[in-house]
């Protein structure tokens, strides 16, 4: 059981990476097609974007499928099970709590949230194929973190 556990853990730490490189070279290259609209303003709901998830949805599917079909290599299941998970805090990160496409009130006033969003919201200012920075999705270095003139103004009129 416990090795089940570092397999889902695992993958869903490695899955950043997987995110992260997807992002930046697959994204923001050769699909630009499909995730062009997602860096520019539409009234639609649903994104040509959205066919990255079916993809990663496919490929969940696919490896807890095939370790529940086939014992041999069931540790497939607890791989496919970490890309799921992924997948989900993904999903409430990305599309709930940063694009608002599913309107939930959430606290995001932790330094973590504020980090994370602001990256996001900085890799959104270019709405172009190139120029883009920040692709992470659920980490951010600590580059990101508010100017500290920011903080200090906000401390400063919180006093008062």
């Amino acid at each position: 059981m416990l090795i089940n556990i570092a397999l889902v853990v695992g993958t869903f730490l490695f899955m950043e990476g997987v995110a992260w490189f997807t992002h930046k070279y697959i994204m923001h290259g050769f699909l630009w097609s499909w995730h062009r609209d997602h860096h520019n303003h539409h009234n639609d709901f649903f994104e040509m974007n959205d066919l990255f998830a079916v993809v990663f949805a496919i490929t969940s599917i696919g490896l807890i499928g095939t370790g529940v079909a086939f014992p041999e290599v069931g540790f497939l299941t607890w791989i496919g099970a970490g890309v799921t998970l992924y997948g989900f805090f993904y999903f409430v990160f990305h599309d709930i709590i940063v694009h608002r496409r599913v309107k939930l009130k959430v606290n995001t006033s932790g330094r973590y949230m504020q980090r994370i969003m602001r990256a996001h919201y900085i890799h959104h200012k270019i709405h172009s194929k190139e120029g883009a920075e920040a692709f992470g999705f659920l980490y951010a270095p600590e580059k990101y973190d508010r100017p500290v003139k920011e903080k200090k103004a906000e401390t400063q009129a919180s006093q008062y």
